[in-house]
């Protein structure tokens, strides 16, 4: 519109029409009344204005600032203290010259998101998720320009990918490929996982978590601000809970929640690993002599292959909880497949307090894990000593036969009321 307003008057007069800018205002850059009066200046003005300065990025833009602006006012009634982590935007120039160092062209998605905030401090807890174990612990921060440019790998395995997080704790990165080298698509967004049997360490299997910047931030941020991430001692966790997945027993609720751990699972060997959140609730409509405590466990856990595998144990966590009406109790458990998915399901064994010697079962739902989509990396000699990296994509179809899976592991449980970060180390106990 602004160009077409030199080829006559009426299109001139047209163009000068404030309602009109006020709309694509209010579209494309996400303006308020608010803001605007602040401003003090037309519509017209403030969309010419914006676009001089933002104009290569109109695409993404709104979607991105109304992610950003969500996620912030989510945080700041739920984490506050996490708000203080984020950076100020980055401007243009800094952005080109990430560009000079690195050698690559960066997204324009990726530069939009900047241009709102520079990621965060390295600090904890990160803003792109927590997980915690009995002494294994990952909190990962989104990066800001500056450092990710300083992690950007040229190496074989991982040659032009741009990490996007970090933990301190794991070492573990989000990286983004910049280019579709070494059978990765263009920007597509990846936890790096070591091929363990491999004898070169360029051997890198990948597991897939973004197809782009705009729909790996902006599907971590809908599943955080519409609750589909828990929120435990202001940190976001990244467990995932399936509304069916709940089973009621008279009083008592039994619900799960799931998550796949990439810092601790293996494509080769073929060791994938979960942790599971259950949560123990009975009604606050039930009669106090409902009141009852917990004795056993039983578990029946089958892999992708059909196999199973019963368990049964004391307690839960080394505790015997006593759950009375209108009472939680929570803990994290964890669990291991030699195939890229498998359920488990059961039952708790309660005994009444008021009346001794009567016993009854609860049962925990059926709960599935599915490891994500991977690129499996394997290496092999050519001519010479050049290296070949040989990539196939998996979906969750990929046929194992090494390793046994585990058993259940209520001795590395956590209780989650009270959820005391551990001191860094190394891998989950049971895998010392």
């Amino acid at each position: 519109v602004y160009s077409c307003c030199y080829l006559s008057r009426r299109l001139n007069q047209l163009s000068s029409h404030d309602p009109l800018w006020k709309r694509h205002c209010k579209k494309y850059w996400l303006i308020s009344e608010e803001e605007k009066s602040q401003r003090n200046q037309s519509w017209k003005a403030i969309f010419i204005s914006t676009y001089s300065d933002l104009g290569r990025y109109i695409r993404y833009y709104a979607t991105l600032k109304k992610a950003w602006d969500d996620l912030e006012k989510y945080l700041g009634q739920r984490c506050p203290r996490m708000i203080g982590s984020l950076k100020e935007s980055v401007r243009e120039e800094d952005l080109d010259a990430v560009e000079a160092q690195i050698g690559c062209k960066l997204p324009d998605d990726y530069r939009c998101s900047f241009r709102i905030h520079n990621g965060q401090k390295l600090v904890v807890p990160g803003l792109m998720g927590s997980m915690a174990l009995s002494n294994h612990y990952r909190s990962e921060d989104l990066l800001d320009i500056d450092t990710a440019a300083g992690g950007f790998q040229q190496r074989l395995g991982l040659k032009q990918c741009l990490p996007l997080t970090f933990c301190i704790h794991t070492g573990l990165s989000q990286y983004m490929a910049l280019e579709s080298v070494e059978g990765r698509n263009k920007y597509e967004i990846f936890y790096q996982c070591p091929d363990q049997m491999a004898r070169n360490p360029s051997a890198i299997d990948m597991f897939i978590t973004g197809t782009s910047y705009l729909e790996w931030f902006t599907s971590y941020v809908n599943k955080v601000v519409t609750g589909g991430y828990p929120i435990i001692r202001d940190q976001i966790f990244r467990y995932v809970h399936d509304k069916e997945c709940v089973a009621t027993t008279g009083d008592i609720t039994v619900s799960v929640s799931t998550s796949f751990l990439p810092e601790l699972s293996s494509v080769h060997p073929p060791h994938y690993f979960f942790t599971y959140r259950i949560r123990i609730e009975m009604s606050k409509d039930a009669l106090p002599e409902k009141a009852c405590q917990l004795d056993s466990r039983y578990w029946r856990i089958t892999n992708a292959k059909g196999d199973v595998e019963e368990v049964q144990g004391p307690g839960v966590v080394g505790e015997f909880p006593i759950i009375s009406p209108g009472r939680v109790y929570e803990y994290t458990s964890c669990t291991t497949f030699s195939t890229t998915s498998g359920y488990m399901e059961g039952y708790y064994t309660f005994h009444c307090l008021y009346y001794k010697d009567k016993f009854f079962n609860v049962t925990i739902p059926r709960f599935h894990m599915v490891c994500p989509t991977f690129k499996v990396s394997t290496a092999r000699m050519v001519s010479g000593d050049a290296l070949v990296l040989i990539l196939e994509t998996n979906h969750n179809e990929y046929a194992v036969d090494e390793d046994e899976d585990s058993t259940d592991t209520d001795e590395y449980e956590d209780r989650r009321r009270v959820l005391d970060i551990p001191a860094p180390s190394g891998r989950c106990p049971r895998h010392t």
